[in-house]
């Protein structure tokens, strides 16, 4: 009976240590699944060419299962707005591109 109480203490207070970790296991294996990469050289937004420069990188981001890449960070308010159509013509433009 003495030693119920501290093997019972040691059991939560071992589980309260083990909860955060088992939480960024589980957020690890969400990044983990496949993201279908953006193929496009222009902006679905403004319709700007994607820069090469390393000082102008385009602004990346992942909208459901699929990575999207805009001219800016100030598109992503347009993008926004009407995800749907943007995810569309980006669709319609990656079919004519395969052509």
């Amino acid at each position: 009976m003495k030693l119920l109480k501290p093997i019972t203490a040691t059991v939560l207070i071992a589980a309260y240590l083990v909860t955060p970790v088992v939480g960024f296991a589980a957020e690890g294996s969400k990044k983990t699944e496949k993201v279908k990469p953006y193929t496009l050289k222009t902006c679905p937004v403004s319709d700007e060419k994607l820069s090469g420069d390393p000082d102008m990188k385009p602004f990346v981001f992942t909208h459901g299962d699929r990575e999207i890449k805009l001219c800016c960070k100030d598109c992503k308010k347009d993008f926004d707005k009407d995800p749907k159509k943007f995810i569309k013509k980006i669709e319609e433009a990656e079919k004519s591109a395969k052509k």
